[in-house]
């Protein structure tokens, strides 16, 4: 369950961040993930409490802002969310190896107290 050392790094350097800003206390911390991502978000709704006890972010809100898979297509310039497990443009039919989204997994924002 790789969520929980995500989680943890997250939780990491929103705390960083808070202290730098000098925040007292994180209300709320934000990742994006990407539907490519590989990560369970219910996991990440599990460890969140348990990687923020006894730091700024104790008590905190995640949100997580689910982002989905876009393609770009190379001959037609279409960019298009696939269908499927072949990432073909709806428009020309030609498959996408461009992934323009979806791969994301990062700390989006903080909210201090």
């Amino acid at each position: 369950m790789h969520e929980v050392s995500i989680c943890a790094a997250a939780v990491r350097a929103a705390v960083a961040k808070a202290e730098e800003m000098g925040g007292r206390r994180i209300a709320v911390l934000r990742l994006r993930i990407g539907a490519l991502a590989g990560v369970v978000p219910e996991a990440l709704d599990f460890a969140y409490p348990v990687v923020c006890r006894g730091t700024l972010a104790e008590g905190s809100r995640l949100e997580l802002e689910h982002v989905p898979v876009r393609c770009l297509c190379e001959p037609c310039g279409k960019e298009f969310s696939p269908q499927g497990a072949v990432y073909a443009c709806p428009s020309c039919g030609v498959p996408s190896a461009r992934i323009v989204s979806g791969r994301e997994l990062e700390l989006a924002q903080i909210e201090l107290e």
